[in-house]
């Protein structure tokens, strides 16, 4: 990143600011703009968002080096409660002002900025912890992921919330205490050495490092995997006798199509694999490697696809009849992808008893999904299909995005995350557009079909019919999504095997 972290900060507020404010007082009838503008200024507060996730991305890499995917899932999981928030706030000011919304994205980010300016400028200097710095670090992200998962209860609870002005004040004041109240684990940071050793005992967490790599496991693993290169290259060709070359010789010879069709296979796996893990890329090397575009498919036909999802869901709910139901639905995928994304940070807990690789939990996070439109396409008319299709959708989606800052940090560097991870979403407006237009062009092919409804000059389909090829479509294209992640995982399992074989060499020395 060139710009500092708190320029970067007010550069997304104020593009913020301008996008959606302006967006108010054009559906405000305060100014009128051609659709161009308008469609610039949505790109404008879409950008916002990305450079604030860049931000946070940026801070956790540089402030947690031992527990950046926890401090990451935490992040990100955040994120995914921010509509069931809104929504509460709106509720609470004036429920029936649909763009008070855009108001309060465009003033809100600007508030928190500001608030956030002082601890961005005043960063202490990150030192190297100690292994029983890191534990006590992985209890604290334990005790916040418990009071992330109680936030999540609370909005699926309540975020849905239609009564009175009154209540749902009540309801956003505490939404809003439980979102404060982690500010005060410092304190119990402080109070925990009062009863350190009556309480740490009970508690064997390793550090959280899981497979995300710090400055000094990245230069311990450079140096073993350079030694274990050097060492093969020694004994595979720098003293192959006779006997051992004319047995590999013969061995060439004697292989059937079979076997040559396998090493075929196995040549395209192991074409331009990844050494090591944390290896720094920049974007042109990035750009270049089949493991990215393996990982940008994956994305592009999994996440992407289950935003897109969410946001259709109001149309999706209304052409099934389901339109009083939109705001549950819509709570139901939020709550999900909140507690998806706080899910990826399970394998950093459970690594000492049960190692796999993360992109490995990538692959398996995205087996929900085609499962999930599979079974819209089946049973639509279901109202129960519709529910668990969409908690499906959203949890699978919400562990891919908290899970994916983690990925690109591992496999392409922690210190050109920002930009790469930036490279990498770009699949998400590109993903919308194509698959907004797939779902567009289904949906009104299917107009004359179903029954027709007429509001103004736009005609409503309703019935099954209307999302049910796009159902089919995004459910197939999620199945090719997990075909490349399963490719990931596969291409890049070795790399994190080494990298988790050099930490168990290392972690004893460094405890003793």
């Amino acid at each position: 990143m060139y710009f500092p972290l708190w320029t970067v900060l007010f550069m997304a507020a104020f593009m913020g600011l301008l996008g959606y404010g302006i967006q108010w007082l054009v559906i405000c009838n305060v100014i009128s703009l051609p659709y161009i503008l308008v469609f610039f200024l949505c790109l404008l507060a879409g950008c916002s968002i990305c450079w604030f996730n860049t931000v946070c991305f940026v801070l956790c890499i540089k402030n947690f080096p031992a527990n950046r995917a926890l401090a990451l899932s935490l992040t990100v999981s955040y994120n995914g409660v921010s509509a069931a928030l809104y929504a509460l706030a709106g509720d609470a000011i004036s429920a029936s002002t649909s763009s008070l919304y855009l108001l309060l994205n465009s003033l809100v980010p600007l508030i928190v900025s500001i608030a956030a300016l002082v601890p961005i400028l005043r960063q202490p200097s990150v030192d190297p912890l100690s292994p029983e710095a890191v534990r006590s670090d992985s209890i604290m992200f334990l005790l916040l992921n418990v009071l992330a998962v109680l936030t999540g209860v609370y909005l699926l609870l309540f975020g849905s919330n239609t009564s009175d002005t009154s209540t749902s004040r009540l309801l956003l004041g505490g939404a809003v205490f439980l979102l404060v109240f982690p500010l005060c684990v410092p304190g119990v940071v402080y109070a925990r050495r009062w009863f350190h050793h009556t309480v740490h005992s009970s508690f064997q967490l390793r550090g959280s490092g899981f497979i995300l790599v710090d400055d000094d496991d990245l230069e311990l693993h450079k140096r073993l995997v350079s030694r274990e290169t050097s060492y093969n290259n020694l004994n595979g060709s720098s003293f192959c006798d006779d006997e051992v070359c004319e047995y590999r010789s013969s061995s060439q010879k004697l292989c059937n199509k079979e076997e040559d069709s396998a090493r075929c296979c196995e040549k395209m796996i192991e074409k331009d694999q990844l050494v090591m893990l944390g290896e720094e890329h920049t974007a042109h090397v990035l750009v270049g490697r089949l493991d990215f575009w393996l990982y940008y498919i994956a994305y592009f036909c999994g996440g992407t696809i289950g935003l897109v999802y969410s946001n259709n869901l109001g149309q999706i709910a209304q052409s099934l009849g389901q339109s009083s139901n939109t705001t549950l639905l819509l709570t139901l995928y939020s709550s999900f992808s909140f507690f998806g994304r706080l899910l990826s940070a399970a394998p950093d807990y459970v690594r000492a008893k049960f190692y796999f690789a993360r992109t490995g939990w990538l692959t398996i996070a995205l087996l929900p999904t085609p499962v999930a439109f599979f079974l819209l396409a089946a049973l639509s008319n279901s109202t129960a299909a519709l529910r668990v299709g969409t908690a499906l959708i959203g949890l699978s989606s919400g562990f891919i995005f908290a899970a994916a800052v983690s990925v690109t940090s591992e496999l392409f560097g922690p210190n050109s995350v920002g930009v790469n991870h930036n490279i990498l979403i770009t699949n998400i407006p590109i993903g919308s557009l194509i698959y907004g237009v797939l779902a567009a062009v289904i949906y009104d092919g299917n107009v004359g079909r179903g029954l027709k409804l007429m509001f103004s000059d736009s005609v409503v389909c309703m019935g099954r019919d209307c999302y049910f090829l796009t159902f089919v479509w995004w459910g197939c294209l999620s199945v090719v999504g997990l075909v490349c992640s399963l490719l990931l995982f596969i291409r890049t399992k070795h790399a994190y095997d080494a990298f988790e074989r050099n930490r168990a060499l290392v972690e004893p020395q460094r405890n003793w």
